[in-house]
C-alpha cells in the first residue's frame, strides 16, 4: 500500500483539530480562551486562495478551500473573502472542536487506544519498529507512551507534531482565525461533523492498512515541509487545478481510502448544502482545500444535485 502519507496530505490534515489535540500536551485549552478583535496578523506575503460561491433567491452559499496549518505573514483574509465572510450569517466548518479538553479526550481515547491490549511494537518487524522509534525521537516522542494505541494515532501525530518546527503554526490556521473572526463578530459556527465521526474515519481502517499508514508516515517524514510548501503556494496563488495535482496525485494508488476521506464525504456535505439551499441566508463554507479541488470534489457533486458554484474572481 503505497502513498499513504500523500493521500492524507491530500485531504489537507484530514482532522483540523489534529495539530493540537492528538498531540500530547498539546494546547486545546487555548480554544477556550476569549476571541480577539478580528484583525488580521500583520502581512508580509498577499495570498489570493480560491472562493465558489452557490447562489439562489434568497440563498448564498460561499465556498472556501483552507489550509488547517499556515506560517505567520499570509494575508489572505481580505478583498472578496472577508467580503464574503462579512456579508454571512453563520460560519460553517469540517468540525467544530469541543472547547473543553477534557470531552476531546473522552471521545478520542476509546478510539485511540487498542481494546485488545496489542502493543504498537508487537505489531511492527524488526525494520519497521527500529524506523518507527527513530521518528519519534526525532520530534522528542518516547515511543513507549504510544505503545498502548491503535496505530493511525502515532501516524497522524507523526504527521502534524514537525509542522510547528517549520514554522508552521495551527493558531495562523484558516479555520482557527475564521472561528476567531466569527465568535468576535457573533455569527454561529457549525460544523459538517463531530468530533467522534472524524477520528472514526481513521479507527475503522483495517489493522493492516493502519500500519502501511504509520510505516509511509515515518518514512517521507523528511518529505512533509517541502510537500506543504508546494501546496501552500498553489493555495495562495489560487490555483485549484495546481493544488488538485499536487494533492490528489496518488489517490489512484488507494481507491478506499479515497472515497472514505474525500469522495463519500463531499457527497454527504453536498447533500447538506443541498438542504440548506430551502433556507434563507448567507453561509461562509470553509473546509480543507483539497474537498474543492480536482474530480469528485464538492462542486462537483453540487452539480449532479442541480447546484452550480461560480468561482468568485478577485
Amino acid at each position: 500500500m503505497k502513498n499513504w502519507f500523500k493521500t492524507l496530505a491530500s485531504t489537507c490534515a484530514i482532522i483540523p483539530l489534529a495539530q493540537c489535540a492528538l498531540i500530547p500536551g498539546g494546547n486545546i485549552a487555548a480554544a477556550a480562551e476569549p476571541a480577539p478583535a478580528p484583525v488580521a496578523a500583520p502581512a508580509t506575503t498577499d495570498a489570493d486562495p480560491a472562493l465558489w460561491v452557490v447562489k439562489d433567491e434568497d440563498t448564498t452559499i460561499y465556498l472556501f478551500g483552507t489550509v488547517h496549518v499556515l506560517k505567520p505573514g499570509l494575508s489572505w483574509f481580505d478583498e472578496a473573502v472577508k467580503d464574503a465572510f462579512d456579508k454571512s450569517d453563520q460560519l460553517m466548518l469540517e468540525l467544530v472542536l469541543p472547547e473543553d479538553q477534557a470531552e476531546v479526550a473522552k471521545t478520542m481515547m476509546p478510539l485511540a487506544i487498542d481494546a485488545s491490549g496489542t502493543t504498537l511494537s508487537s505489531r511492527l518487524d524488526g525494520e519497521e519498529l527500529k524506523a518507527y522509534q527513530a521518528a519519534m525521537a526525532s520530534v522528542g516522542l518516547p515511543p513507549a507512551q504510544f505503545d498502548m494505541f491503535e496505530p493511525w494515532f502515532p501516524a497522524i501525530t507523526l504527521s502534524v507534531l514537525p509542522l510547528t518546527k517549520l514554522g508552521y503554526d495551527p493558531e495562523q490556521g484558516a479555520e482557527k482565525q475564521l472561528t476567531r473572526f466569527a465568535k468576535a463578530s457573533g455569527k454561529p459556527v457549525a460544523g459538517f461533523e463531530t468530533l467522534g465521526e472524524q477520528l472514526g474515519f481513521f479507527d475503522v481502517l483495517p489493522e493492516t492498512q493502519q500500519i502501511a499508514f504509520l510505516n509511509s508516515v515515518v518514512k517521507d517524514l523528511d518529505k512533509l515541509g517541502p510537500m506543504l510548501d508546494k501546496m501552500v503556494v498553489l493555495w495562495a496563488k489560487g490555483d485549484p487545478d495546481g493544488l488538485a495535482v499536487a494533492m490528489n496525485e496518488s489517490l489512484a494508488a488507494t481507491p478506499e481510502l479515497a472515497e472514505t476521506l474525500l469522495y463519500n464525504r463531499n457527497a454527504r456535505w453536498a447533500d447538506t448544502l443541498k438542504a440548506r439551499m430551502e433556507q434563507p441566508g448567507t453561509v461562509f463554507v470553509a473546509v480543507g482545500a483539497g474537498h474543492l479541488a480536482g474530480e469528485k470534489s464538492v462542486q462537483d457533486y453540487l452539480k449532479e444535485r442541480g447546484l452550480t458554484a461560480e468561482r468568485v474572481d478577485y
